[in-house]
């Protein structure tokens, strides 16, 4: 029985990785078609931030998939310092920041395109909830109380939920490919909900009451970086990682995949496009116009 629990563990890990080097493949395929010439040097010089940030979140998703751990546990899949909490954890904070990061840049476009004064100044307040949400996250790993990812999980999902309500008047005026994209992000937007107030939160809130009955004594700050730094437990047991399995699967698929997705969004494109037609025009209207105060010829 143990062994095959072992084998599952295994097999999961290996498909993480799989879907890693997937994720890198689709990455590379996106960015290279997105700086096709036909796209136009004002729209890419636009974009680049979107395709950065995304570059951000695909590599640390790709570095969390190949060594995977569970923060306060200290539990890993593979023996080595790039495994330990501290570094990971590392890596997850900026990839989610990234993340984070391109939502609020997404929303402000799309809301300042369509003119919703909501939505850009709820694209305002994503990043700084984010920022909180790490730090929680923070706590969490160092002291190894559950509070900390309970209030992190909880933040994530008002901010999503703040988004919902961002994009569904953007959703409700958009036509087209856009229409289409918006569709997809209020869906994902609400089963990730769904699935945070339904599984996550409750699991971590869950562990900390079980400690806190049990009267766990939790690491200082100073102790928790330390902890973090040295010590990891090798372990393929799959009841070690059974709860952990659903949401690092989703988490570095679909979320990676949407990340992609928003590098090439309908509307800011075409968007751009527009931008780049009109300076176009009135780059010829000046070259075919004599310059004020020429001599007549």
């Amino acid at each position: 029985m143990h062994q095959e629990t072992t084998t599952l563990v295994h097999v999961w890990w290996y498909a993480l990785s799989a879907i890693a080097v997937v994720n890198l493949g689709i990455w590379t395929f996106s960015t290279r078609s997105f700086l096709r010439p036909r796209s136009g040097a004002d729209v890419i010089a636009h974009r680049w931030p979107h395709v950065l940030l995304s570059a951000g979140y695909v590599l640390g998703c790709a570095f969390r998939s190949v060594l995977p751990r569970a923060d306060v546990q200290r539990i890993v899949v593979y023996d080595s310092w790039l495994s330990s909490v501290l570094v990971g954890r590392s890596v997850a904070t900026i990839a989610e920041l990234c993340f984070a990061a391109q939502w609020a840049l997404l929303l402000r476009e799309l809301s300042r395109d369509q003119e919703h004064p909501i939505g850009d100044l709820l694209s305002r307040v994503v990043l700084p909830l984010i920022v909180l949400a790490e730090l929680f996250s923070w706590y969490a790993v160092l002291t190894t109380s559950y509070l900390g990812n309970t209030l992190e999980q909880s933040l994530w999902t008002s901010t999503v939920i703040l988004l919902v309500v961002a994009l569904f008047p953007l959703w409700r005026k958009a036509e087209g490919a856009l229409r289409s994209f918006l569709t997809t992000s209020l869906v994902l937007s609400v089963c990730f909900v769904a699935f945070m107030c339904l599984v996550d939160v409750p699991m971590y809130f869950t562990r900390w009451l079980a400690d806190e009955a049990a009267g766990r004594t939790y690491l200082t700050l100073a102790q928790g970086l330390h902890d973090v730094s040295t010590r990891w437990v090798v372990t393929h047991d799959l009841r070690e990682w059974r709860e952990e399995i659903a949401w690092m699967t989703l988490y570095f698929s679909f979320a990676v995949w949407f990340s992609i997705a928003m590098v090439h969004t309908p509307r800011a494109l075409r968007r751009q496009a527009l931008a780049l037609s009109h300076a176009s025009t009135q780059v010829r209207g000046r070259h075919s116009s004599p310059e004020l105060g020429a001599p007549a010829e």
